[in-house]
C-alpha cells in the first residue's frame, strides 16, 4: 500500500510501510511447531526397567535407627535405637525424636506406615521428622513375595 510521491523533477520515490509483514515469522513458527510436535514423543523421561531379582542381604549400619511408625488405628509408636516400641502421641513424639536426633545427628530415621493407614497420616509423620530437625529420612517397607501388584 506504498504511496507514491512525485517530486519536481519527474521521480517517483515511494514512501515506506509502516506495516510489519508477519508472514514469515508465522512460518518459522509453524515450522517449529511441527518439530516439537515430532520429537516431544521422543523424549521420554521414564525407562521402563526390569531389575535382576536377588537374594541381597539388608544394608548393615553402624548405628540403630531410629523408628517413627503409624499403625492401622492411627496410632503413632517410637523405637529409640535399641529401646523398646512405645506408643506417643504428637508432641512427645516430636520432643524424642529433636532430642534423640541432637545427641546424634547422624542416626538413620526410618518411618513405617500400616498399609490400611492413609497417605495423610504417614505424610503427617514426615512433617513431625522434620519440624524435630532430621535432615534424611526413609521409609520401611515389606519385599513383595509375588511379582503382579495386587490391587
Amino acid at each position: 500500500m506504498g504511496m507514491s510521491v512525485s517530486t519536481g523533477r519527474g521521480r517517483r520515490r515511494r514512501r515506506a510501510m509502516s506495516e510489519i509483514n508477519v508472514v514469515p515469522y508465522i512460518d518459522v513458527m509453524l515450522v517449529l511447531l511441527i518439530i516439537f510436535m515430532v520429537t516431544a514423543p521422543l523424549l521420554n523421561l521414564g525407562v521402563d526397567i526390569e531389575l535382576p531379582k536377588t537374594n541381597a542381604k539388608a544394608l548393615e549400619q553402624k548405628q540403630s535407627p531410629l523408628v517413627v511408625s503409624v499403625d492401622r488405628d492411627g496410632k503413632l509408636w517410637l523405637t529409640l535405637g535399641t529401646e523398646e516400641r512405645e506408643q506417643v502421641d504428637s508432641e512427645t513424639l516430636l520432643s524424642k525424636v529433636s532430642a534423640f536426633v541432637r545427641q546424634n545427628p547422624d542416626v538413620p530415621v526410618y518411618v513405617e506406615g500400616d498399609q490400611a493407614v492413609s497417605y495423610g497420616q504417614v505424610f503427617e509423620l514426615f512433617t513431625l521428622a522434620q519440624a524435630a530437625g532430621v535432615s534424611k529420612i526413609g521409609i520401611v517397607g515389606q519385599p513383595r513375595t509375588e511379582l503382579t501388584p495386587q490391587r
